[in-house]
């Protein structure tokens, strides 16, 4: 590199600069919390628009795609954008109407029951000389109805003053309409803004550069589009299927269960569980008999759905191993919980696809 004053004071000022973040990174870090919390519906409606845009094009593809009539061409995106909002929001009204009231209405007969059942395991414990007859004294002479309001007392209270929560709930509403309005904007003005990028980034870049951002985002985004997609037709299925086997088998809550599965598989390889561990707990307020039923059949049709429905709908989709997605799905929980089970499997194949291709590219 030639010495020269340029260079000189960019060196300066980069040296400054870093000295800067290292002595004030408290600081920095603060400010970055608050700029990422002021832009966090701006990201939420990114995403929003995101995944709504899958479901928009599959829309636009079949909204009269042979129509040369002006009014048809200028209200297609309109139309379609409106179309796709209203499927996922009949979609999560229908999964709550079905789930909720009846997950409600079985944690109020379970609790009601729970002082009965602990006095009927005390009554078997005492008869088969399990349990010291001290700790069993102790455990029939507790009032649990005034401990259980007890303890919802505690996590009322908790919860902060009703001031806060008020606060919180409408801080969440604001933010949640700001996100999908952004959403509606990205949506409407996605072409003008797919071309003002490339306008920016032919400004700013090399086309060597450019084309391997292109086709770093292209990977990126074939990777989650295929993933979205496939995740919600194989949810689809398992939910039809838990619901067929259910209604032949004569379990309870079948149609719920079943569209409780079906929302709950949208999270990777522990999503099935989670829905499976809620249902046997439901079903367990009408029979034991039959919640053991039900985990031998879900067991069975997770078997099913690991080895043939999943690696067809989803694993051929993204191209990732099985013991990859395993490996996503534990570290992206591990670090974002439940978001990065979610984001963990396409990540990791948009990275196993351009490692691969790299590897291949070097070996030719």
């Amino acid at each position: 590199m030639n010495i020269t004053w340029k260079n000189c004071i960019r060196i300066c000022v980069s040296v400054f600069v870093l000295y800067l973040c290292m002595e004030y990174f408290q600081n920095l870090l603060a400010l970055i919390g608050v700029v990422l919390n002021a832009a966090l519906p701006l990201f939420l409606g990114a995403v929003i628009a995101y995944v709504v845009n899958i479901l928009m094009s599959f829309y636009e593809k079949h909204y009269f795609p042979k129509s040369t009539k002006r009014a048809i061409i200028k209200s297609k995106r309109a139309v379609c954008m409106v179309c796709a909002f209203l499927s996922v929001v009949a979609i999560i009204t229908l999964v709550i109407n079905l789930v909720l009231p009846q997950l409600i209405s079985c944690v109020q007969l379970l609790l009601s029951k729970l002082p009965i059942a602990i006095d009927y395991i005390a009554e078997m414990a005492n008869k088969w000389g399990i349990v010291p007859e001290d700790m069993l004294n102790s455990l029939t002479n507790i009032d649990w109805q005034s401990r259980l309001a007890d303890v919802f007392s505690m996590l009322t209270s908790s919860m902060g003053s009703v001031a806060k929560l008020v606060a919180n709930v409408f801080s969440g509403v604001v933010t949640g309409l700001l996100s999908v309005i952004f959403s509606i904007y990205l949506l409407l003005s996605k072409d003008m803004l797919k071309r003002q990028a490339g306008m920016i980034f032919e400004a700013i870049t090399t086309q060597k550069l450019r084309a391997k951002i292109k086709y770093v985002y292209q990977t990126f985004d074939d990777c989650f589009r295929n993933y979205i997609s496939g995740q919600c037709i194989e949810a689809v299925i398992l939910g039809a299927l838990c619901t067929v086997g259910m209604l032949i088998l004569r379990l309870p809550y079948a149609a719920m269960i079943g569209a409780f599965i079906a929302f709950t598989a949208l999270i990777p390889v522990a999503g099935a569980y989670i829905g499976a561990v809620v249902g046997a707990f439901m079903i367990l307020t009408v029979s034991p008999v039959k919640a053991l039923i039900f985990l031998v059949f879900i067991v069975i049709l997770q078997q099913l759905e690991g080895n043939l429905i999943y690696p067809r709908v989803v694993g051929s989709s993204i191209g990732l191993p099985a013991i990859w997605v395993l490996a996503a799905v534990t570290v992206g929980g591990g670090i974002m919980g439940v978001v990065g089970m979610l984001l963990g499997v396409p990540v990791a194949a948009a990275l196993y696809r351009l490692i691969g291709n790299s590897v291949k590219k070097r070996n030719n």
